[in-house]
Formats: C-alpha cells, structure tokens, sequence
C-alpha cells in the first residue's frame, strides 16, 4: 500500500521532511502549503507534489492520508486540529506546540476523529540510544544517580535575523531551550522517566532575540537522579552534545548520539556501539540534516497508522518535555523552584 503525505511548512525543516519521506518505498508526497508561498511551490516542483497557498485548499486534497507539521511551532496544534478534523493522521516537528492548553485541545481533536498523532524526536530512533534504553530499564546501570547534559550548539546572526519567527515568544516560545534544547529534555524524559520539580536561569548573552539564547537547569527526576541541563546557541564554533548518566553501577557518556564511553561494574556483553557517525552532521553547521532519524519516524508512524499501535512519541508524550520547557522557563522568571 501507498501512503500519501502532506506537508505543512515550506522552511528548512520541511525541506528535511520531503527528503525523509522521498527516501521510504512506499510514501509519495501527494500536496505541499506554506506561508511562503513561492518557496512552496518550488518544494513542490522539486518533489513532484501540488502546492496550495491556503490550508483550507492543501486539506481537501486527495488521495491524501497524513500531515507533516513543520510550520513555526506556535501553529502546530492550530493546524494540527484542523487536519485531524478532516480525517488526517498528524505527525509534527518538536515541539508539538509551545502552550500546553493547546496540545491538550490537538491531543482531544485527535482522539475524537480517531487518527493517530504523534511528534518528530528521532532521537529515539537511534540504535545506541534504543539500547541505552534498554539497558537502564534493565537495571544495568543500577539507581541513576547524576545526569549532566550539555547542548552548546552555534547559531549565527542571520539564522535569527533571517527569521520572521525564531527566536520570539509568539511562534518559537521561546529560544535554544524551546528550539534547540527540547530534544535533549525529550531524550532524558524518554531514557530516565518524570521529572518533578525544575530550578532555572535563562539569559539572552549573544544574539538580538526576544527570548533566551542560554540556560543553565536543574533537574529533579521521579527516579530520584538530578541533573543539570546546559543549552545555549551562543558557543561558537559550536559543539556536538554531551549527556553523562551517571547510576550505582557506572557511568555511561553519549556524543553525537553514540556510548563513546561506558564504565560500569559488571558491561552487558551484547551492549556495543552501533551507530555510525556521520561527519557532516556537525552540531555547529545547522544548514545540514541528516535525514535518517525523521525517515525511521516516518516509518513508525505509517506503522502505527497500520497497526492501530502508539507511535515512538505520540501526543501525551510530546507534551511532557514541552511541560518540563515551560516550567523551566517560570522558574528562571520567578526565580523559584517550579513543581511539575
């Protein structure tokens, strides 16, 4: 069977959605619609689809069977409810919006016009990351205990300036913590289970935007670990990202998403590398995606669709780290430790 797909947005991370899907067998872009229109309709003449000016038009299209969301984050759940009521299966980029009311309304939408939703952290496709999982779930690396994450990633001026939306309140929510930092608070979320109660200290220290460019985090799991989240796009030239865990039994320490270190009392015989890494997929060079981690998101969620399954990150999942985000964000405006 083949599925057709929509795509919502015509930016960069759009452009990295139509390459993922052109990559599967078995999935055609059907219809493409963006607030820049002309760069819809080139996305469009490049990968063989219709482009629409409107979304009301893009919905109505056929054969169409699911969206890709990848407008600016503040409309994901606006449109996300929009496609659900026409009966759409509704796949969005990170962060699945940037107000929790909101995604509460997408997650009851969905479920009321019974299709599947669900949100792009292909993080958790990954194979050491998968099995990093599955190793703590096991027990393997005892009680976690410590966690030091570090996302100090590079973003020129122009990647702001350039922007109609990054880096403001309305449609980003906010900066490097909303943008950049929530696939990290995902990853831990996902590897480590709830958190319970965030301290923070955001700044703007470099670029010209109305939100933050570096924050520094606290915080406290279910688990009973704390951890300490660094994200700033203010660290030129730029560095991959680092997550330390740290349980009774060992250390285990992920860069650019592979165990490049696991000191542990008793090591699983069957636990080795199995990612490879890819030069060009630099934290510090934004302009390249690696397109392998959304296609395998893509592919989960068709499955999903198929199986009647959760997707790797369905809606309820989504929302807790944009939770975790947001509470960071009142405590570094109040100054006080914020319950989740």
């Amino acid at each position: 069977m083949v599925y057709f797909a929509g795509i919502i947005g015509a930016g960069n991370i759009s452009e990295t959605h139509a390459r993922a899907v052109q990559a599967l067998p078995d999935v055609e872009i059907a219809a493409i619609t963006g607030r820049n229109v002309a760069r819809a309709q080139s996305m469009a003449s490049q990968f063989g689809a219709t482009s629409y000016a409107g979304l009301q038009d893009f919905l109505i299209h056929k054969p169409m069977d699911f969206v890709i969301i990848g407008s600016p984050s503040g409309l994901h759940a606006e449109q996300g409810i929009a496609a659900a009521s026409r009966g759409l299966h509704v796949l969005v980029e990170k962060p699945i919006d940037i107000a929790l009311d909101r995604v509460d309304a997408l997650v009851h939408a969905c479920r009321e016009a019974r299709v599947k939703l669900g949100v792009i952290f292909q993080d958790r496709t990954k194979p050491d990351l998968r099995k990093l999982k599955q190793l703590i779930q096991s027990g393997g690396i005892g009680k976690p205990i410590l966690v030091d994450a570090r996302v100090k990633w590079y973003r020129p001026p122009e990647y702001y300036s350039g922007s109609h939306w990054r880096g403001t309140w309305d449609l980003d929510g906010g900066g490097a913590l909303m943008n950049q930092g929530i696939h990290t608070v995902d990853l831990l979320l996902w590897l480590l289970g709830g958190a319970k109660r965030v301290y923070a200290h955001t700044v703007t220290a470099l670029h010209r935007i109305e939100a933050e460019d570096t924050v520094v985090a606290t915080i406290e799991f279910d688990s009973g670990a704390v951890g300490t989240l660094l994200a700033t796009t203010a660290a030129y030239p730029g560095y991959d990202r680092t997550v330390e865990i740290t349980g009774s039994n060992g250390t285990v320490v992920l860069q650019r998403d592979t165990v490049t270190s696991l000191d542990l009392l008793q090591v699983p015989s069957d636990f080795v590398s199995t990612e490879p890494q890819d030069a060009n997929a630099s934290a510090a060079s934004p302009v390249v995606s690696d397109i392998r981690g959304h296609s395998a998101v893509i592919r989960d969620f068709i499955q999903a669709i198929e199986t009647g399954e959760n997707p790797l990150c369905d809606g309820l999942e989504g929302r807790r780290s944009l939770a975790v985000v947001r509470a960071i964000y009142e405590a570094s405006r109040t100054g006080q430790p914020v319950a989740l």
